[in-house]
C-alpha cells in the first residue's frame, strides 16, 4: 500500500508515492497556469487544480492515505450547495488590497491585528482578498445575503470539493490573518476589522487526523494531513527541536525555526509567529516565519536583461566579493520582508562605476540574496535559540559560491539537501510515512562551513538596505 503526498504549489501539483518499504518517487508533475489580470494582481484557475490534484491520484494504484500541503495564503470564495467557484484563487502574491491594508494601517489597527493574529497588516495574507471576494463580486454577496457562500484558503476548497468536508488545517489557518493565534479558533474582532464574515468561514482542525476521505477507484482512501507547503517542507527537512531551522530557496526565501509549544511574538524584529504543526489529540507547535520576497526571482530577472547566459557561470567568481569591492545590490524588487516589512522598498544597485561588469553585478545579486536572508536569521537568533547547522533547499541552494558565501555571513554550518520534493516528503511524513529512505540519505547533503569574514559587511548592506526603503514613497 502506498502513502500519497500531493504538493500543490504556486507553479505545479506534484505527487509524491512512497511504498511500505520507504521507497519514494514522484508519479505525477502537472504545471497549472498564471493568470495576471491587472498589474499586481495574480490568479488560479481553482477547477483546473481540483482536476490536477485529481490527476496526481489516479497516478498510483492501492493508495492507503492522502496528504495535502497548500499554498497558504491563497484563497477563494464558492458556492456552498454547488460547489462551483464564484472566484478565481488570488494567489498569495496578489497585490491588489494594497490600498486597503495601507487604509487599515491609517485607521490604527495594525497593533491589535498584530496582537491577534500575530501578523502585519499586509496584502500577502488571506484576510484583504476575502474581504475584497466579497465587496467585489456580485455574486459572491448575493450567495452571502442567502447563506449559500464559503470563504476560504485553497485547502478548505480542496477538502470540500474531494470530501465534502468543510475544513481547514491549523497552519493555514494561522497565515490568514484572522485566527486567533492563542486560541486556534477564527477571531470575531478580526473578522470585523477586516469585512470577512465568520460565518462563511470553515471549521480549523488540526494538522493531522481523520480529515476527511476521498473515493478513489471505487474505495474510501482517508486524508490524514493537510498543511501549508513551508510547514510541510519544515517538516520534511527533519526540523522538530527548538532552535532547528530550515530556509527554502524559490521565488523568495522562507526562513522557519521550531520554537516550541510557544508562540514568540516579535512585531520589533519583523518575524511571524505561525504554527508549525499540530498532530490530532497533541499541543501546537509554533515556529517563527521570516520571509524574503526576491530570491530566484531576482535571478531570474537578471537573467532576462542579459546579465548572464548559463547558470554554471554563477557558482564561482575570479574576483573578490563584490561587497569587498563596495558593490552591493538590494533585491527588494518587490519590497522586502523579515525584519523590515516595507512594500513601498525598491531595488537597489550601489557602488556602480565604469568598471563594474556583468560578472559583478551578478556576483553582488547573489550575496544580495543571502545577506538579506542572513537578516532574517540574525533576527532570529536574537529571539530563540538557533542550531549551529541550518538546513536548506531550492533553487540557488545549489551554486557553491552562494552557499559558502551564506554560510560565511551566518557564521554557522550549512546542509544543502539535494534531493528533490522535501515538501512532499514533509507531508507524507504527517501522514503518517516515518521511513523514506531518500531523506536518510546523507550522501546527497553537501555540507558547507563558515570561515571568517570581514566584520564590515553587514553595516555596509545595512546602510543600503537603508538607502531602499520606502523609495516608492518618495516619487
Amino acid at each position: 500500500m502506498t502513502i500519497l503526498a500531493i504538493d500543490q504549489g504556486t507553479t505545479s501539483t506534484r505527487a509524491l508515492a512512497v511504498d511500505t518499504d520507504g521507497n519514494a518517487s514522484i508519479t505525477s508533475v502537472i504545471r497549472h497556469k498564471q493568470y495576471y489580470p491587472q498589474s499586481g494582481w495574480v490568479e488560479h484557475d481553482p477547477l483546473e487544480l481540483v482536476r490536477n490534484i485529481e490527476s496526481s491520484l489516479e497516478s498510483v494504484d492501492k493508495i492507503a492515505a492522502v496528504g495535502i500541503d497548500n499554498q497558504g495564503e491563497s484563497c477563494l470564495a464558492w458556492h456552498s450547495d454547488t460547489l462551483e467557484p464564484v472566484s478565481q484563487v488570488i494567489v498569495w502574491q496578489d497585490n491588489r488590497t494594497g490600498e486597503t491594508v495601507e487604509r487599515l494601517e491609517r485607521d490604527g489597527v495594525g497593533e491589535e491585528v498584530m496582537n491577534r493574529a500575530g501578523l502585519p497588516l499586509d496584502s500577502y495574507f488571506s484576510a484583504s482578498k476575502l474581504a475584497w471576494i466579497v465587496n467585489s463580486i456580485p455574486e459572491a454577496r448575493r450567495l452571502l445575503k442567502k447563506g449559500k457562500l464559503k470563504l476560504g484558503t485553497t485547502d478548505a476548497y480542496f477538502l470540500d470539493r474531494l470530501a465534502g468536508v468543510f475544513r481547514t488545517d491549523i497552519t493555514t489557518a494561522s497565515r490568514t490573518s484572522l485566527m486567533n493565534l492563542e486560541t486556534g479558533q477564527w477571531d470575531e474582532r478580526l473578522c470585523e476589522l477586516f469585512g470577512v464574515p465568520i460565518s462563511a468561514l470553515p471549521a480549523i482542525v488540526p494538522t493531522t487526523g481523520m480529515l476527511g476521505t476521498v473515493t478513489f477507484r471505487g474505495k474510501q482512501v482517508p486524508i490524514k494531513a493537510s498543511v501549508v507547503d513551508q510547514q510541510a517542507s519544515l517538516y520534511g527537512h527533519g526540523c522538530r527541536e527548538v532552535g532547528d531551522v530550515k530556509i527554502t530557496f524559490g521565488t523568495g526565501a522562507f526562513a522557519l525555526t521550531v520554537t516550541g509549544h510557544k508562540a514568540i511574538r516579535a512585531p520589533d524584529q519583523g518575524l511571524l509567529p505561525t504554527i508549525g504543526w499540530q498532530h490530532e489529540g497533541d499541543q501546537a507547535v509554533y515556529a517563527l516565519d521570516g520571509g524574503v520576497y526576491s530570491a530566484g526571482s531576482a535571478i531570474e530577472w537578471a537573467h532576462s536583461l542579459g546579465l548572464f547566459e548559463d547558470y554554471s557561470t554563477l557558482s564561482s567568481f575570479d574576483q573578490p566579493a563584490a561587497i569587498d569591492r563596495d558593490l552591493v545590490f538590494v533585491p527588494a524588487l518587490s519590497g522586502l520582508a523579515c525584519p523590515h516589512w516595507d512594500r513601498l522598498a525598491s531595488g537597489l544597485w550601489i557602488g556602480l562605476s565604469q568598471d563594474t561588469d556583468r560578472s559583478s553585478m551578478m556576483q553582488s545579486i547573489l550575496e544580495g540574496i543571502a545577506l538579506r536572508t542572513a537578516e532574517v536569521i540574525r533576527a532570529m537568533s536574537s529571539l530563540t535559540e538557533v542550531g549551529n547547522e541550518i538546513s536548506i533547499d531550492g533553487g540557488v541552494s545549489v551554486n557553491p559560491y552562494f552557499c559558502q558565501f551564506l554560510s560565511d555571513c551566518l557564521g554557522k554550518g550549512l546542509a544543502v539537501k539535494s534531493f528533490p520534493e522535501i515538501t512532499a516528503i514533509g507531508t507524507a511524513q504527517l501522514v503518517g510515512a516515518d521511513v523514506i529512505l531518500v531523506d536518510r540519505d546523507e550522501t546527497r547533503i553537501q555540507r558547507y562551513t563558515p570561515s571568517p569574514v570581514r566584520d564590515n559587511r553587514v553595516k555596509k548592506f545595512s546602510n543600503a538596505v537603508a538607502k531602499s526603503m520606502h523609495w516608492r514613497a518618495s516619487s
